[in-house]
């Protein structure tokens, strides 16, 4: 998808059409290869933090690529430092962690994965590109592939969640936003896949923690994602701070050689992540920094990110033997090729003027406003307590009201709060409110403020109170035991109950928390993933009814943290749940020592999670009926045809994700109860049916077998067609 915006019109107008004229790049690499020292070749190697300060080193060709520095001016200087003053003017390549959005800020990717829409998610890329180029940036580290199926772990916030197919569409449509259809398009940011491998299964859901993972779940889960992305023209990868079965991922030349090299034909450039080359010394997996080094480049990385190793110990190393000229050529080709492709030396400097002009365009706040309104999953709605009557009045409390700073999410390093349109502001377009001022912040523990509310409440219609999470509370370095809401926001939530007024809860946050106990004293619940910039027009919207909710959960919501990690798609046990459960307070005393429900559950929360994974509300009802297959026996070469009813029984036009589940009932090695194979986002006025059809090809149904071999096995299958991982009724088909 290619989107013209306001901006794009901007850059054209600023730069002109500057398609790299590329003749063959490969020949062009090489002709510069030959000419480079030895120092250059490594200086290639090495990405640093910062700028004006590594300006000599620039000049001498020790500098390869920089990251986080945003400012036009400054990103010229030390641009014009390596083409101008270097001797062989290698550009450098100039690096940022755009995550979800550069200045229009997205919601985070979990908030995007909500939304089941890869257009919005790709069109939300593409705008991020825009903004971060004209800066001068032309690479950025996302997006995440990380599968994650422990709500504990702070960085679920920048991934799809804990679905691989889902992970497979919104990571696809991120690459081909972010680098667009032509990479020397001075609009084009290098994408770089991220972290490989397996860094969302980390134990404990501790971050940097180690993972236990089989070579078949790394093939049917964790990798699909990354195959997917590479075939779609990711630029860059990644390598993980994890390790994998004893082996961190920037030391293991099994991924990165003949995984990624050699089996998927992989021909971008190899980065670590930062210092992950020498945090393999903390594993005990590296001797020294030197050591980490030999590793490193051995197991095929490219470009070491803020080690310093690289430039320190690879010349020693070659001259030692422990590394060969062949494998530092080749590390240089691919980082001299990202560089060639993205049109880097014909275009090496930007507009100064341009960042401004091109930041906030109607277009793209337009864009970041319908994706938040998409994100967010309308958990409960009592009474149909939801849209609230325009024009009435609303009392507004709670930290997140007006909390512009914090509704940008993490990884927002180049958003403005002073852009951003909170819940309060944007509420005031719609109803008479009152603002009622209570927990400053999500941990604010002062209870003080809460009568005075309730008296301000006498006057309201209803009482809207947002709740949920700091920033700085998900995402890197930030995993939590304890997923309750923080703070006194409970307690707040349960004072406005106490009115006998409605209570809407709005929930921003930055992974699913436990919020069963909250659900109890409001009325309607609405959940926003840290929804960025235009959040609160997008809420404001929804809860006004201008808008109706479409989001649908990207992850398991559970009862209690202790269920974690807790995922819809998990293997088939041998004692599979029944519905039949003994707990805590059904147990008499001095009972027997039985096995009491004789099933996998637990004996305080039972076996299922509060909401499942693809669950979502609206403000109407869908029907789904007469769903059939084309044919009961399919050959593997077929496609499955599905078609069905769908029926919107209530009265707002509303869309609804449809969703397409799988099981294989007998395989050479343990299924899961059921997969996403397919999904649709389906608008329907008030009243209609539409009848639907939906291709599946049989080839979908291909896993890593007992022989580690990708096959689809002959057998039974069950097919659901509904609203979300726990809905429908499966109908039975067999593939030959």
């Amino acid at each position: 998808m290619r989107i013209k915006t306001f901006a794009l019109t901007l850059m054209a107008l600023a730069i002109g059409s500057v398609a790299m004229a590329q003749g063959d790049i490969d020949q062009r690499v090489e002709e510069l290869l030959q000419k480079m020292t030895l120092e250059e070749k490594i200086g290639q190697m090495n990405q640093l933090s910062g700028g004006y300060q590594f300006t000599e080193m620039i000049r001498e060709g020790n500098v390869g690529s920089i990251l986080n520095i945003v400012d036009p001016v400054e990103i010229n200087a030390v641009q014009r430092a390596a083409v101008e003053n270097s001797r062989l003017g290698i550009p450098l390549l100039v690096s940022r962690d755009v995550i979800h959005g550069f200045r229009t800020i997205f919601p985070i990717p979990l908030g995007m994965a909500a939304t089941f829409d890869p257009d919005i998610v790709e069109q939300g890329a593409r705008i991020a590109a825009i903004e971060a180029t004209a800066s001068g940036v032309r690479w950025t580290f996302s997006p995440m592939l990380d599968i994650a199926r422990d709500p504990r772990w702070g960085r679920v916030a920048e991934g799809s969640g804990e679905d691989t197919y889902l992970d497979v569409q919104m990571g696809v449509a991120m690459v081909k936003g972010y680098q667009g259809e032509d990479f020397s398009d001075p609009t084009s940011m290098a994408a770089c896949i991220k972290h490989f491998v397996g860094y969302g299964a980390a134990e404990g859901g501790r971050d940097y923690n180690t993972t236990m993972i089989s070579e078949r779940a790394l093939r049917n889960v964790y990798f699909p994602a990354f195959k997917a992305c590479v075939d779609a023209g990711a630029l860059t990868l990644m390598t993980s701070f994890n390790d994998v079965d004893g082996l961190p991922s920037t030391g293991n030349d099994w991924l990165l050689r003949d995984i990624l090299r050699e089996e998927w034909g992989f021909d971008g450039m190899v980065v670590t992540d930062w210092n992950s080359s020498g945090e393999m010394i903390a594993h005990g997996f590296a001797e020294d920094l030197k050591h980490a080094t030999e590793l490193s480049i051995n197991a095929g990385v490219d470009m070491d990110m803020m080690s310093w190793g690289f430039i320190q110990h690879t010349k020693s190393l070659i001259e030692e033997g422990k590394l060969s000229m062949e494998t530092i050529d080749n590390a240089v080709r691919n980082i001299l090729k990202l560089k060639f492709r993205l049109g880097l030396f014909e275009n090496p400097y930007v507009d100064v003027t341009l960042a401004r002009k091109v930041a906030y365009a109607p277009e793209h706040l337009a864009a970041a406003k319908q994706c938040a309104i998409e994100s967010a999953v309308l958990i409960q709605n009592n009474n149909n307590v939801l849209p609230l009557a325009k024009g009435s009045t609303v009392l507004v409390t709670g930290p997140m009201a007006d909390a512009p700073y914090d509704q940008l999410g993490t990884w927002a390093f180049d958003g403005e709060e002073q852009y951003t349109v909170t819940p309060l502001k944007a509420l005031a377009a719609h109803f008479n409110v009152i603002n009622a001022p209570t927990l400053s912040y999500s941990r604010d523990t002062d209870t003080s403020s809460f009568k005075a509310a309730q008296k301000a409440a006498k006057k309201a219609d209803a009482i809207v109170v947002c709740v949920g999470e700091e920033a700085i509370l998900s995402g890197e370095a930030h995993s939590l035991s304890n997923l309750n809401l923080q703070g006194a926001q409970s307690q707040l939530i349960a004072a406005m109950r106490a009115t006998g007024k409605p209570v809407v809860v709005v929930v921003i946050a930055g992974r699913p928390l436990t919020i069963e106990r909250d659900l109890a004293k409001c009325d309607a619940m609405l959940y926003s993933f840290h929804p960025g910039t235009m959040g609160g027009e997008a809420l404001a919207d929804l809860i006004a009814g201008e808008a109706v909710p479409s989001g649908k959960l990207p992850m398991t919501f559970l009862r209690d943290a202790g269920q974690a990690p807790f995922y819809y798609n998990h293997p088939m046990t041998g004692r599979p749940n029944n519905g039949t459960e003994t707990l805590l307070h059904d147990i008499p005393l001095k009972a027997g020592q039985t096995s009491l429900g004789c099933t996998s559950y637990y004996l305080d929360t039972g076996y299922g999670p509060l909401f499942p994974f693809g669950y979502g509300l609206s403000y109407t009802t869908f029907e789904y009926a007469n769903v059939n297959l084309d044919k009961y026996e399919h050959n593997k070469s077929d496609y499955i045809h599905i078609d069905f009813d769908l029926t919107n029984t209530g009265d707002r036009e509303a869309t609804e994700v449809v969703q397409i589940y799988v099981r294989d009932l007998v395989g050479s090695v343990v299924r899961p109860v059921k997969e996403l194979k397919g999904f649709m986002r389906v608008t329907l006025k008030p009243g209609e049916t539409k009848h639907l059809m939906y291709d599946l090809p049989v080839s979908d149904l291909a896993f890593w077998n007992r022989d580690m071999e990708y096959v689809v096995e002959s057998g039974e299958f069950q097919l659901w067609v509904a609203g979300d991982s726990a809905s429908g009724e499966p109908i039975n088909f067999k593939v030959l």
